[in-house]
């Protein structure tokens, strides 16, 4: 393929990918940060690599943009942005148990956990979904639509039907940066 070839060959897969995204679980989502936003209640958020990196611009946007001018205000903790506290379960326990265990310290009955992973895979995330269900949270998985575990451990699952990791990670961006828009543009 040529490079021209190859860069509309990645657009037009993006726009069918995108096009086929649910909203109907997209818009549910955003109901229940709304609702837990209004509760007074904790959202909370996760993933790996690049995936860590959207979670974390969530709680960027969530709890900067989407909360001026509104009260309450979202609280929003991101489990992926302190770093020491992730290396130490890493070095001291075990990866699996990064985001679980200060979730632990935490979350509450009520609370949300959003969660991505592109392999639909990924041990502490869904370590952290399960323990998230047994307290009584709201779990939201962002993930692929081909496989992987997340789907059947989320209470709500927004998959992204591919499983090219540079069309998943765009396609998560769009749906958090639809959660957070919703309440800047004030849709919800």
């Amino acid at each position: 393929m040529e490079k021209q070839g190859y860069v509309r060959w990645y657009l037009d897969t993006l726009s069918e990918i995108v096009a086929k995204l649910d909203d109907k679980a997209l818009t549910q989502a955003i109901e229940w940060i709304r609702d837990c936003g209004n509760a007074g209640k904790t959202i909370y958020s996760c993933g790996n690599g690049g995936s860590a990196l959207i979670a974390s611009q969530l709680v960027g946007d969530m709890v900067k943009q989407a909360s001026m001018g509104r009260e309450p205000r979202f609280k929003m903790i991101g489990l992926t942005d302190s770093v020491g506290t992730m290396l130490a379960y890493a070095n001291d326990v075990d990866y699996g148990s990064i985001f679980v265990e200060p979730l632990k310290n935490f979350a509450q009955e009520g609370d949300i956990l959003l969660g991505i992973s592109g392999s639909g895979n990924s041990e502490n995330v869904i370590r952290a979904f399960e323990y998230a269900n047994s307290i009584g949270c709201k779990t939201i998985g962002l993930t692929t639509g081909n496989g992987g575990k997340l789907r059947e451990v989320s209470n709500l699952a927004l998959e992204v039907p591919t499983d090219h990791m540079g069309h998943l990670e765009d396609a998560f961006f769009i749906m958090t940066h639809i959660m957070c828009y919703g309440f800047i543009d004030k849709a919800f």
